[in-house]
């Protein structure tokens, strides 16, 4: 079975990397759609797709991970046509995985099998407090894998961060 996991990755944390090394053992292949994936540069969503696909891609290898892949998919802000989007950039698996309410209210109208998954200690595993912490000048290093952290300090993420958040 293949199992599509959405997020947007903003950024991507230990909290997603634990639920990837259990669900990589339980499927034969992860999909892993970067969500809002043309959205950059914002308070929400800093990282470009391509950031974020070199967050995921660095971490899993480093890991040890290698029955993935990574799509892009775009938002459309037409929940009714969503699944359907998805469908046609991705179309080869067989259920979703979401904690997302909205997420899992629209594929499984859809019929598709769709299964949540336990939280990672969610207070602190969060992209919204990562970025929190980063624009407080707090510590943040110690929730994302190493590949993460190297991949923004070279970006001067922080930096951008603060910039596009005042």
């Amino acid at each position: 079975m293949k199992a599509l996991f959405i997020g947007r990755f903003q950024p991507f944390h230990l909290g997603h990397l634990l639920l990837l090394q259990r669900l990589t053992t339980r499927y034969e292949g992860m999909i892993i759609g970067i969500g809002s994936s043309q959205y950059h540069d914002t308070p929400d969503n800093p990282f470009s797709e391509t950031e974020r696909y070199q967050m995921i891609s660095r971490s899993l290898d480093m890991d040890g991970i290698h029955n993935y892949r990574i799509v892009s998919i775009p938002d459309i802000h037409n929940p009714p046509k969503w699944v359907d989007h998805v469908c046609s950039i991705v179309s080869d698996f067989d259920l979703i995985i979401a904690n997302n309410p909205f997420t899992r209210k629209l594929f499984s109208e859809k019929g598709y099998l769709v299964k949540g998954t336990k939280y990672f200690d969610r207070k602190r595993y969060s992209g919204k407090e990562i970025r929190r912490r980063m624009i407080q000048d707090e510590l943040w290093a110690d929730l994302v894998p190493k590949a993460v952290y190297d991949l923004i300090c070279n970006i001067d993420g922080v930096t951008r961060l603060k910039r596009i958040s005042h």
